[in-house]
């Protein structure tokens, strides 16, 4: 029973890293924004600002599809330890 102890613990731990560096890099992201459009380089500026967006957005699907494996794991994991391993 502590092996899904140990990963019920191990999931969490990995969902918030990967959660405080998701948070991590959008205030990074920001700060950059912020400083790009308060220089006022004018075209340059906008396509760094969508580039930020961009990864951005593939940062997110990164953390959700990342999450979804980790539930996945710890899911089959419960499963394995009440005995219900059925094949699907």
């Amino acid at each position: 029973m502590s092996s899904y102890s140990d990963m019920q613990k191990a999931v969490r731990v990995e969902k918030f890293r990967i959660w405080f560096a998701w948070i991590c890099a959008g205030v990074i992201a920001l700060i950059i924004g912020k400083a790009v459009d308060s220089a006022d380089l004018g075209t340059v500026g906008m396509v760094v600002q969508l580039l930020l967006v961009a990864a951005w957005l593939a940062l997110t699907v990164a953390a959700f599809r990342m999450t979804g494996a980790l539930n996945r794991r710890a899911e089959a994991a419960r499963r394995e330890v009440l005995g219900e391993d059925f094949p699907d």
